[in-house]
């Protein structure tokens, strides 16, 4: 059974924003116009219902949230799936392998950012860092590679799920 990720964005480390010249919407349509598919009704409320929401989720997870919607009752696992890879390929959502699941999150119009993951709770908490895309740079000049993005997911234990535990093992603090 599919849990629906928590994410939270640290003040510190502040995302900010990326202009776009088309929206989401427009910019998927494009790319289906591209490829000769046309965008169903079902594709459709998919796309609306991806983007109306700023949270990481899995396939299963937006079937249940769609489910509850008059409009997305309709749309089928297949259809669902279909539509998340695409919406992959046009460069809307990017996809993540998280515990041996796919879990997306927004791409388009959102700025270069990493990820602490809780392996507990499977919080996911973004961040971006002026440091870690340095030292990228650093490390790709040293090698003479040009680098354009990167994707850094910090896997462990949050403070929450420490706290809760209330003795630490010397693992955890390693």
């Amino acid at each position: 059974m599919s849990e629906q990720l928590n994410m939270s964005v640290d003040a510190n480390f502040s995302l900010g924003s990326v202009n776009t010249a088309l929206t989401p919407q427009e910019r998927f349509a494009e790319f289906m116009q591209t490829r000769g598919k046309r965008i169903t009704r079902q594709r459709q409320v998919i796309v609306d219902h991806v983007m109306t929401r700023h949270e990481h989720f899995d396939a299963e997870q937006l079937l249940v949230d769609l489910k509850k919607t008059p409009a997305g009752a309709q749309a089928s696992r297949p259809t669902v799936y279909r539509t998340l890879n695409e919406m992959v390929e046009a460069g809307i959502l990017k996809k993540m392998e998280l515990d041996g699941r796919a879990v997306y999150e927004h791409d388009y119009g959102y700025p270069q950012h990493d990820h602490l993951y809780c392996t507990s709770c499977q919080k996911l908490i973004e961040f971006s860092s002026e440091e870690l895309a340095k030292l990228r740079n650093a490390v790709a000049e040293t090698h003479q590679f040009l680098a354009q993005s990167h994707r850094l997911i910090v896997s462990g234990i949050c403070f929450d799920c420490r706290s809760k535990r209330g003795t630490s093992r010397h693992q955890d603090r390693v």
